[in-house]
């Protein structure tokens, strides 16, 4: 996207084509306008639409152009933090409500994708959480405990099985997770879109907003050129956030990372890596999957630009032959990365700033499934069935991450120094 080989990479190469979508052109009225065409903007605007209500998207890219296009692909119940940290964080009431909210995401994002027939390399059969080291068994058994007591369909495999679902000896203990899966995530988003679109609402692409104003009792969005007349805006660009809202983006710090494919693999050897079609990740934030045409995708944390391009893609050269030796000599297609915007406390925030101005930021990399129900509760908020002191966060005020600028330049250089060779 946006002539830059680095951003979308193997999904755009093998994601449907977008809808067809124009720029924002003279003076156009809605009851609501959402700003981001990611998954919880689509969403919000899917399900207004489904509810009869006028709404619009205004994307200043193209649709799925932020973090919602650059993604793994997991399918995710819950957040990165744990179930018990919810009720900690937010308290009992609104604790107990993420939690329940958050137990079953993928089903509403599969049941997206079976209603409006979206073509996205849909795998319904579930995620691999692997631990990693002492610490990282005991987060895992940890983990299960919390979800199994809440009743989630969560199970520990033991090394053995760990073995026989992944085809990597690497791991003594794992979780597997039998609501999760995997996706095309740019695939996804467009037909996020393009299910929208059949239902009523309108996206316009390549219109960044430029000014968001009060006038009477609506609100006034401008673009270059055209504007919108709304009674609601809702912002959905998270740390994509232009400079219209700076703060949105203050709040959070900017973790970036990065993806690495092969080229298809010999069917023989597919046959023994992730043998079933589940995706992976471990407790020290390797992300690693297959897709349909047979590649196997690794993630970690780091930014592809300057020298950190380099040390990366040796890195992901011998994490992957660490992990499934059968490999051999390893070609590496694509590569691609993007921004995740990370909360002090992992937990996204709902941000009401004036009367009918709405804004959801901090998905911490679990994007898919919760922003997807994330979009329709905004859209039951804005129609009415869901008061504000129903929502399933409470209003935060929107604060600067202390040190930001500072913990970004170390995550990108500790995440080289991270990827280095080990010391002979």
């Amino acid at each position: 996207m946006s002539n830059d080989q680095r951003s979308h990479a193997l999904w755009e190469r093998t994601a449907p084509s977008p809808p067809q979508t124009t720029k924002l052109t003279g003076d156009v009225a809605a009851r609501v306008a959402v700003v981001g065409a990611g998954y919880t903007g689509l969403s919000t605007a899917l399900h207004l639409a489904e509810r009869g209500q006028e709404a619009v998207v205004l994307e200043a890219a193209e649709i799925g152009s932020g973090a919602a296009g650059r993604s793994t692909g997991m399918v995710n119940a819950g957040l990165w933090v744990m179930p018990a940290v919810l009720k900690e964080k937010l308290g009992p009431i609104y604790g107990e409500r993420m939690l329940y909210l958050l137990r079953d995401t993928p089903h509403s994002v599969f049941d997206i994708i079976e209603k409006y027939n979206i073509p996205c390399e849909r795998r319904r059969v579930g995620t691999i959480h692997c631990g990693s080291g002492r610490k990282g068994i005991a987060e895992i058994a940890e983990r299960a405990r919390q979800w199994q007591a809440i009743g989630a369909p969560v199970h520990i495999l033991s090394a053995d099985e760990t073995r026989d679902k992944t085809g990597t000896t690497a791991f003594p203990t794992s979780l597997l997770d039998a609501r999760a899966g995997t996706i095309q995530p740019l695939a996804y988003v467009r037909g996020l879109a393009r299910a929208a679109i059949a239902s009523g609402a309108r996206v316009f692409t390549g219109s960044p907003v430029v000014v968001i104003e009060r006038e009477g009792d609506d609100w006034l969005l401008r673009t270059e050129l055209g504007s919108i007349r709304a009674k609601w805006v809702f912002l959905s660009t998270d740390i994509y956030t232009s400079g219209i809202v700076p703060e949105l983006r203050g709040g959070q710090v900017v973790l970036p990372f990065f993806h690495f494919a092969t080229a298809p693999l010999n069917p023989s050897i597919l046959r023994t890596i992730l043998p079933e079609g589940h995706g992976g990740w471990d407790t020290a934030m390797t992300a690693f999957r297959t897709d349909d045409a047979g590649r196997l995708i690794i993630g970690s944390v780091g930014a592809l630009r300057g020298g950190g391009t380099r040390i990366h893609r040796k890195w992901a050269r011998r994490r992957m032959r660490a992990l499934f030796p059968q490999l051999g000599e390893i070609e590496l297609d694509y590569e691609w990365y993007g921004r995740i915007g990370m909360t002090n406390d992992h937990l996204p925030r709902l941000h009401v700033s004036r009367q009918n101005l709405i804004a959801l930021t901090g998905f911490n990399g679990r994007g898919i499934a919760p922003g997807t129900v994330f979009g329709r509760e905004i859209a039951r908020h804005i129609c009415g069935e869901l008061p504000l002191d129903a929502m399933f966060l409470p209003i935060s005020p929107v604060r600067n991450a202390p040190f930001r600028s500072l913990r970004e330049g170390y995550y990108e250089l500790g995440a080289q120094i991270a990827h280095l060779p080990p010391a002979r």
